[in-house]
């Protein structure tokens, strides 16, 4: 071999060699770590840098065959201008995942569905305490459902992807957290439950813990017993220490170190500076009234002077109002926990004054309004026949349309400001649906109860609590208007101070805004006398212990107690028997199925024209049942009549009604129901002999005929001169 050839085999094995160690430090890097652990019955999978690698933090999440990619995210720098945490969290639900696409012109997934917005809401509301108090980046928290199996729910398997990808990620975070839902079926406790079990049964619980505490819960029930609930939500946290056991593990071989970050805390010489020309006594005069305006008012001064005394400041003037608000949070709960007063003067466990009343908006189908104190919201309950459920597009095979839907709104008007409205945000979806869900399971069934049924909250004025007024309200209203509900719900919310121990604390009776704003937690519970119907609590500190859980649980009992007996039942004490005289009345009539076809007809050509005659609207299941709606009865009497002879087999001696709709020389044709016609001979005209159909009859005349079988063409037969006889 030449030695130009020796030296360029050398180069090339060299070469070769080069290649090979990079490619496998290469596939040292791609290589992903996958973590398991079972979780109810079910293997929880977690593959850590496997997708994703360019965000703070991902977990490909699967559970059975459910398969979520959630991620973590955060700006290198803070956003200018906040005083708060700017936190989003996003559920994105595609459709692909349940092998749909979706519906109307544009086959894309569009804006979150309610349950998407619902889910995210639960998702934020445990994690959000656990992210540092002056830390002002953005972050987003993304959680995309690529598969859904129905025994793995994907919302559980999002909510603990959220709490994995931020755990391993860089961004500062006092975690983990874990979540773990509840269900019961025939009175039995079921950890994670498929989505039947969690559509049908009679719980349905979400519960997030920290590594001691419970630091979320949100509850749909089915009057589940005080005791009952307080046990399921302890074995959820039970649950989830073992997943935050795992979750230590994923974090130990794969977390980031956490980043620094810009503080934006007050500054201490400022808060000194502060209470030097506002002194404490001087802040709690300012603060502690029962008047919602006196108190801004208040602060507004307070605010000026402070204005003026840091003029040459700026970067102080920069943060002053967050840190007139901060002094006023030190101040009110200094003077609840040390000296149990309230900023309104109540006792610890008095709740505001209350006021209801019912039928206050004329020619609606029903309203009530409900007034706690500073809190005012009016409910308006429409009904309409079942064709007008809400359809469902969404993740959820079980559920594909609303027949009772719950809205809530929340102008600026009610709080005293003024901001054009851009429709509903996530906050008035969440209230909306918690109050939904508090009434629910006493509404009554479809055969019961046919129709649709609307309640909207409007707050007319906002001091705290809103959610748990448009509960009271909406159920006065469905009384009002008649809808026969099961019981009477009602809904409290307390609130809690902490000192610097798990012993050191206060729960509140029935919080107004500043108790809330500036408290720890915010325990909304409603149900009627014999159980809860809903739960959401959400807290801005590290957790609760169980003697809080299970005071605040017992002082909601009360409440709901006191404001049934002393307030709402004042106003209506059950549902009336009578709908109102506007609301569309329902009349319910079954066919045999096998008839539905001919009370429809061609293309709709039969019931349309029974519509159109009558003015009502009709709705018919697969299994026969028609449902009649209008507010006319005698029409909605002449439609159950037409559909009855529509759907009549005929027999020889039925007397109908109808109209000639055609003369021929042999005969005339009466249409005796829409789409309906049977020939009457001329013999069978007249008992007197006739030369003419046209001596007799003229199109449109209204005849009464008596049924004679089928004639030798299977053609209905009838007769007007032996109607008579059958008769008699």
């Amino acid at each position: 071999m030449r030695i130009w050839e020796m030296l360029v085999s050398v180069v090339s094995e060299s070469s070769a060699a080069a290649f090979r160690q990079k490619d496998q430090e290469k596939g040292e890097e791609d290589m992903y770590k996958s973590f398991s652990m079972e979780l109810a019955g079910r293997t929880l999978t977690v593959d850590v840098d496997r997708v994703g690698k360019q965000a703070n933090g991902c977990a490909f999440m699967h559970y059975g065959e459910t398969t979520v990619l959630s991620t973590a995210t955060a700006s290198d720098k803070p956003r200018d201008g906040i005083d708060f945490f700017p936190l989003s969290v996003e559920f994105e639900e595609k459709l692909y995942s349940v092998g749909k696409i979706p519906g109307g012109f544009n086959k894309r997934e569009g804006k979150a569905s309610e349950n998407a917005v619902l889910t995210a809401r639960v998702i934020d509301r445990p994690m959000r305490p656990l992210f540092p108090k002056d830390y002002r980046n953005d972050v987003t928290l993304n959680n995309m459902v690529m598969s859904v199996d129905p025994e793995c729910r994907p919302e559980i398997v999002a909510m603990l992807g959220s709490a994995i990808s931020t755990s391993i990620s860089d961004i500062p975070f006092d975690g983990p957290c874990a979540m773990t839902q509840v269900g019961m079926v025939d009175g039995e406790f079921i950890i994670n439950p498929s989505q039947a079990q969690w559509d049908e049964g009679d719980l349905m619980l979400t519960v997030a813990s920290t590594s001691e505490k419970v630091i979320m819960i949100e509850a749909g029930a089915n009057e589940i017993p005080e005791d009952k609930m307080i046990e399921a939500i302890y074995m959820a946290h039970d649950i989830n220490q073992t997943i935050i056991a795992f979750i230590n593990r994923i974090v130990a071989e794969t977390g980031k170190p956490k980043h620094t970050y810009t503080s934006c805390a007050i500054p201490e010489e400022m808060f000194e500076e502060i209470r030097r020309l506002v002194p404490p006594e001087e802040m709690e005069e300012a603060v502690f009234t029962d008047l919602k305006q006196v108190r801004e008012e208040n602060i507004r001064m307070i605010t000026e002077k402070l204005t003026e005394a840091f003029a040459e400041k700026e970067e102080w003037l920069a943060v002053l109002d967050e840190a007139v608000y901060q002094y006023q949070k030190k101040t009110v709960r200094k003077m609840i926990l040390k000296d149990h007063k309230r900023p309104d003067g109540r006792a610890i466990d008095e709740i505001r004054p209350l006021a209801a009343e019912v039928d206050l908006i004329p020619r609606v189908h029903g309203s009530a309004m409900f007034t706690r104190g500073q809190t005012q919201i009016c409910d308006v309950v429409t009904l309409a026949p079942l064709s007008e459920v809400q359809r469902v597009d969404g993740i959820d095979e079980n559920i594909t349309e609303k027949r009772y839907m719950h809205h809530y709104n929340f102008p600026s008007y009610s709080v005293g400001e003024t901001k054009p409205s851009r429709g509903p945000g996530r906050r008035e979806i969440g209230h909306g649906a918690l109050a939904e869900r508090a009434l629910i399971p006493m509404l009554p069934s479809v055969e019961e109860f046919p129709y649709a049924i609307r309640a909207v909250s409007e707050t007319f004025e906002s001091n705290g609590s809103t959610s748990m007024a448009s509960t009271c309200a909406s159920c006065m209203a469905l009384m009002a208007a008649g809808v026969p509900i099961k019981k009477m719900v009602a809904g409290i919310s307390c609130g809690l101070v902490t000192g610097d121990t798990d012993d050191d604390y206060l729960v509140l009776t029935d919080i107004q805004g500043l108790e809330d704003f500036f408290g720890d937690m915010d325990f909304k519970v409603t149900g009627t006398k014999e159980g809860i119907t809903a739960i959401q609590m959400d807290i801005k500190i590290h957790g609760l212990t169980r003697p809080i859980v299970e005071e605040a649980i017992a002082r909601t009992r009360e409440a709901r107690f006191f404001i049934m007996d002393e307030c709402m039942s004042k106003a209506i004490t059950e549902p009336r028997k009578e709908l109102s005289e506007y609301a569309p009345k329902i009349i319910q009539v079954q066919i045999d199925p096998a008839k539905i076809g001919d009370v429809v007809g061609q293309r709709g050509k039969t019931i349309n024209e029974i519509i159109e005659r009558t003015g009502v609207k009709i709705d018919i299941t697969d299994d026969g049942a028609v449902s009649i709606c209008g507010t006319d009865l005698a029409a909605m009497n002449q439609a159950v009549e037409m559909i009855r002879i529509i759907t009549t087999d005929f027999e020889e001696g039925q007397i109908f009604k109808g109209k000639i709709v055609s003369i021929k020389e042999f005969g005339a044709f009466v249409e005796f129901a829409p789409g309906k016609e049977g020939m009457i001979h001329i013999s069978k005209i007249s008992k007197d002999r006739i030369n003419r159909v046209e001596d007799v009859l003229t199109l449109g005349d209204k005849v009464t005929v008596v049924c004679l079988g089928k004639d030798k063409m299977g053609r209905i037969s009838f007769s007007m001169k032996d109607v008579s006889r059958y008769t008699k």
